[in-house]
C-alpha cells in the first residue's frame, strides 16, 4: 500500500532513515533504525491499525531483535539489504515487488524465531 500512496516527502524521509546508519553503528541504534523504518512505511501506507500494531510490538520485541543481531551471522547486513529492496520498490511505485520483499523479510524473521524457540524448547525438555 505504501508503494501506491506514500507521499514523495515521506519516501525521502524513509530514504533518510536508511542512510542514517553507517557500518559502525551499535546494535541498539540499528534496532531503533529498524523500528523507525517499519513505522514510516506503516504511516506512509495510511494504515492506522498497522501503525498501532507496530508501536505495540516494538517494545516487547526489542530483546529478540538484539538477540538475533548478536547470534545470527549476517542478520544485520541481510536486514539492511532487505530494507533497501523494500525501499527501492516503494520509491519506484512497484507495490507487488515491495510486497514480495516484505514477505521475504517477515518470513526470515519468522524462521529465525521458530528455530530459536525450537532450540530453547529442546534445551528445556
Amino acid at each position: 500500500m505504501a508503494a501506491r500512496v506514500m507521499s514523495e516527502e515521506d519516501i525521502t524521509a524513509l530514504r533518510d532513515v536508511l542512510e542514517d546508519l553507517d557500518g559502525t553503528a551499535p546494535l541498539e541504534e540499528i534496532i531503533a533504525n529498524d523500528l523507525e523504518f517499519h513505522r514510516r512505511i506503516a504511516a506512509g501506507s495510511g494504515n492506522t491499525v498497522l501503525c498501532s500494531l507496530i508501536d505495540g510490538l516494538s517494545g516487547p520485541t526489542t530483546r529478540a531483535r538484539i538477540w538475533r543481531g548478536l547470534t545470527e551471522e549476517g542478520a544485520v547486513a541481510r536486514t539492511r539489504q532487505q530494507h533497501r529492496a523494500i525501499f527501492d520498490a516503494i520509491a519506484d511505485r512497484r507495490p507487488e515487488v515491495a510486497h514480495a520483499w516484505a514477505t521475504v523479510h517477515v518470513a526470515g524473521v519468522e524462521q529465525w524465531l521458530r528455530e530459536t524457540l525450537g532450540e530453547a524448547g529442546s534445551a528445556l525438555g
